[in-house]
């Protein structure tokens, strides 16, 4: 696959930063890695990109992993000026590919610029609610759910203490395939932490799961599947026995709120409990040999299609790493539930996002696989793959949720996924443009957009009636 080629690395702006870092000039850096100064000054300055043994000589020097020295940071960054300078507040329209300069070059103005427009939002925001006549007095706090949000995607959903503590309980209780995993469980809450595990009557099964833990009680829904079941016990023991480790990823993170510092709790236990139903090494290696097959995988592990994608998104351990994957869960007004990634696709927050995109579609083919070659703005491509799933519906008179979840992936990874099987991916025919959203899209040529393309001045003419909504005056 051409897309597949390893692309060239310029890493100015870090290596800088790290011999700044370090206290060295670039003689001295020179000297440690074995070059001339005009070399590395070339580096530096983006007129050399690294060299694999460079790059490993670098690393070495400076212990730093050499993913360290990886684009997807810069390029995550990037879009996030662009959704920044996109906002309407900004008053100029910034062209993309300064943005990509500023995210490449200056990193630290780009990281203040974007905190900077983070708090213009949430003042805007908290006026809007001071305005309302229904709003009273109250300031409207930051929203937890979104800051635990960012902690997840500013660790690329992988989180490497939880997974190799995972490790070792699965391997010590023998757990890693479908099979008792509920029933092994049960019996460490009940031999370490004197809990007992009990099925809650029908009628009183609102909750999943509830801990007593005055009288050391865990009480189950009755309609959980035996994957469910182990899930949640995963996530008590993960909560119970793991405490200290959760409490010290928890204050890493500068939780602004005991809500946030809640959710960020709740959210690193269930990746226990995924890790530990799903240990790290068998599960990667069962993807790789499966093709990431959601559904082959579902039968070796006895869980369900959502949990599945979710652990996939996680797959980023040094020196085996998985396919780098974006995961998202959606309802069919487009309100995003569940978003992350280990890789650079930005979910936006503004706007709402592509109508265009495979993730909605797939409500019109329930229980289906569909797959999408996606084209962003900028030109990077996506391989996209979605599913609807049901939760709830026990009882005539139960509420069940209908959502799409998807799993998406950079186009040069595409080959190792049984769902490209039979698809060019390089044939641009077979590729859909989406976007980040109407609210900052460029694309002029959308017939699904909801508002005019950003950076566009709104061409009105009585006389003319175009199939394109928002029609721009055309660049000179």
């Amino acid at each position: 696959m051409g897309r597949s080629a390893a692309r060239k690395i310029y890493a100015h702006a870090k290596l800088r930063r790290l011999r700044r870092e370090r206290g060295m000039n670039q003689v001295e850096l020179a000297r440690a890695l074995g070059l001339s100064t005009s070399y590395l000054n070339q580096i530096e300055h983006s007129l050399r990109p690294l060299t694999a043994p460079v790059l490993l000589r670098i690393a070495e020097v400076f212990g730093v992993d050499p993913e360290f020295f990886s684009e997807a940071d810069e390029e995550r960054l990037a879009t996030d000026l662009r959704v920044a300078l996109g906002d309407e507040a900004c008053g100029v329209p910034v062209p993309a590919e300064e943005a990509v300069d500023v995210a490449r070059d200056h990193p630290e103005v780009a990281r203040a610029l974007v905190a900077l427009h983070h708090r213009y939002r949430d003042a805007a925001e908290r006026v809007a609610a001071l305005a309302s006549p229904e709003a009273g007095a109250a300031l409207v706090p930051a929203e937890p759910h979104e800051e635990v949000r960012d902690f997840f995607y500013s660790h690329h959903n992988h989180f490497g203490a939880l997974d190799t503590e995972a490790e070792r309980t699965a391997e010590s209780m023998g757990l890693g395939k479908a099979g008792r995993a509920a029933d092994a469980l049960t019996e460490r809450l009940a031999a370490r932490h004197r809990v007992r595990v009990v099925q809650a009557a029908p009628e009183r099964a609102a909750d999943a799961r509830r801990f007593d833990a005055e009288h050391r009680l865990l009480m189950l829904s009755p309609w959980l599947s035996e994957g469910q079941r182990a899930f949640q016990l995963g996530t008590q023991l993960a909560l119970l026995e793991h405490a200290p480790l959760l409490d010290t990823l928890v204050d890493s993170a500068g939780p602004a709120s005991a809500q946030a510092a809640g959710l960020a709790r709740i959210g690193l236990a269930t990746y226990f409990a995924g890790a530990l139903l799903m240990p790290y090494t068998v599960f990667h290696t069962a993807a790789e040999e499966l093709g990431y097959d959601i559904e082959l995988l579902q039968a070796r592990f006895g869980v369900g299609f959502e949990t599945v994608c979710h652990r996939l998104s996680t797959l980023q351990r040094t020196g085996h790493r998985g396919v780098p994957f974006s995961f998202l869960r959606v309802d069919r007004a487009g309100n995003i539930s569940k978003r992350q990634s280990a890789s650079d696709f930005h979910f936006s927050r503004l706007g709402g996002t592509c109508p265009l995109w495979t993730v909605y579609e797939a409500f019109t083919a329930p229980g289906r696989i569909l797959t999408q070659v996606a084209e962003m703005p900028d030109g990077k491509r996506y391989f996209w793959l979605a599913r609807t799933v049901t939760r709830g519906g026990f009882g005539h008179r139960a509420p069940r949720a209908d959502f799409a979840v998807a799993l998406g992936c950079e186009l040069r990874h595409a080959h190792r996924l049984v769902y490209a099987e039979g698809i060019d991916l390089d044939d641009p025919r077979s590729t859909t443009p989406i976007g980040l959203g109407c609210r900052i899209c460029e694309r002029r040529d959308c017939a699904q957009r909801a508002r005019p393309p950003a950076g566009g001045q709104l061409a009105v003419d009585p006389d003319r009636r175009t199939h394109v909504p928002y029609p721009v005056i055309a660049d000179r």
